[in-house]
């Protein structure tokens, strides 16, 4: 199956946010409890307003992916780092998109300027903490049971890549 990136649109709403509140309904990938209402792709659109972002869409032109980069601080000083946040339809991981989808992410950071792409990922996520780990990241802190969610405690682990 062909896929491609293209950036963010406002036509993407409904599928961006079937495909969180997937994760947020059965993992600990997201971590809001409760499922986002379409309104909520607004907060998404302005957390990484100026940054690249990236719908996959399948040779149907579905929407199977998003990801996108946002600001770490506001502060003019970090303004060389932000943190990525991606996520595969369930029917689509395992087939090299989350790769894909980085690499353009990155891609768009480098000519943005950015040299550190931050990733902030649940203790109770191990696939993303090896998937980061397989793609250049490494930890560099971890909050230990800071989060906790549907009653279950979990460390936040930072990990970082430099471009």
């Amino acid at each position: 199956m062909e896929y491609t990136i293209s950036p963010i649109s406002t036509e993407d709403r409904e599928s961006i946010i079937d495909i969180f509140n997937f994760y947020v309904e059965n993992s600990f990938a997201a971590y809001p409890e409760k499922e986002f209402p379409y309104q909520a792709f607004d907060i998404f659109l302005q957390m990484s307003n100026g940054f690249p972002t990236g719908s996959i869409r399948d040779q149907n032109g579905r929407v199977v992916g998003f990801g996108m980069l946002r600001t770490h601080n506001p502060l003019p000083t970090f303004s060389r780092t932000a943190e990525v946040t991606y996520f595969i339809h369930p029917d689509h991981t395992g087939k090299g998109l989350g790769k894909m989808l980085l690499c353009s992410l990155e891609n768009g950071a480098v000519e943005k300027g950015i040299t550190n792409i931050l990733a902030n990922i649940s203790s109770l996520n191990p696939r993303s903490i090896e998937f980061h780990q397989k793609n250049g990241f490494k930890e560099c802190g971890r909050f230990r049971k800071v989060g906790k969610k549907n009653g279950q405690e979990f460390d936040t682990v930072w990990m970082q890549k430099m471009l």
